[in-house]
């Protein structure tokens, strides 16, 4: 009866992990179902900004024009880490972690090598891991997914901006996972600052520029109030990008330990069922042999 009674109260134990991770599943489906809608929604406006504040920036002359736009020696780096407040979301954290650590080590090692590369944390699993190994994390983020709306996340970009035009930074570059679909999630590495323009293969920068623009009032205006906006807008999307993509993967790690949970609970039936029908039979052969000795 050992047997059978602990049988039981694993089958009990996996059946409540499973009614668990079931609930996890879906509310993780519904705040993937909001968080989708909001990026979707959000990326071509933030795709076109983006295009267009590139192509302006190649189109500066000199760097009076545009603060951000100024390209120095990258000796001082600042990395922006995105990852989630929570665990449960299979690799989506972990990945994050080796995508920040091997930037470090490949394209700015000599950076790293001086200690002139800070972290900026979003997301209390990356403040944790970083400022456990003494990772020079000067500032984190993690209650920003409380609140996640463009207003709290604008005086934010604010201070990045306002960090690059001091030059207490060279270079600012963001590492998140970006939002393909609820299974797939992107390993994005892009810089923030200085803002460049994007130079198609096979094309000149002063080729791609060459659009017709016409400008109103002029350039010089526009380029002022168009780049700290879409610099507000890029922080924020990838912001809320990397929220859809943890939702995404906590409701795909939630839906492999649900289905696990329930192939485990097929097996203990079976074995439950195979060990009762042992006891039965060891019962009804001690009945019998119990009546055979009596008529003996």
């Amino acid at each position: 009866m050992g047997g059978l009674k602990e049988v039981r109260i694993r089958i009990a134990s996996v059946k409540s992990t499973q009614q668990i991770t079931s609930a996890m599943k879906m509310v993780a489906a519904s705040k993937l179902r909001k968080a989708q809608n909001a990026i979707l929604k959000l990326r071509p406006y933030a795709s076109k900004l983006r295009n267009m504040l590139q192509n302006l920036s190649g189109s500066i002359e000199n760097s009076s024009e545009s603060v951000y736009s100024e390209l120095r020696d990258p000796e001082k780096i600042l990395l922006i880490v995105i990852a989630s407040n929570r665990g449960l979301c299979g690799a989506f954290n972990s990945n994050i972690m080796k995508a920040t650590l091997a930037l470090m080590a490949d394209k700015y090692q000599g950076q790293f090598n001086k200690g002139n590369v800070s972290l900026i944390t979003i997301g209390k699993r990356a403040t944790e891991y970083f400022t456990k190994r003494n990772y020079k994390v000067i500032g984190h983020h993690d209650d920003f997914f409380d609140h996640l709306n463009f207003s709290t996340i604008s005086p934010f970009a604010e201070s990045l901006m306002q960090s690059f035009v001091k030059k207490e930074f060279d270079r600012i570059e963001i590492v998140y996972n970006q939002f393909k679909n609820a299974a797939v999630q992107k390993l994005v590495s892009e810089q923030f600052l200085p803002v460049v323009a994007d130079t198609p293969q096979g094309t000149t920068a002063k080729n791609e520029i060459s659009a017709d623009y016409i400008f109103e009032p002029d350039k010089e205006t526009v380029i002022r109030e168009l780049i700290p906006k879409t610099l507000r807008i890029q922080i924020f999307k990838a912001i809320l990008d990397s929220f859809a993509a943890e939702m995404g993967a906590r409701m795909t790690s939630m839906q492999q330990a649900t289905d696990n949970a329930k192939e485990l609970l097929k097996n203990l039936n079976i074995t439950y069922n195979k060990a009762r029908q042992n006891q039965i039979t060891n019962e009804l052969i001690e009945i019998v042999s119990g009546a055979e000795a009596l008529k003996g």
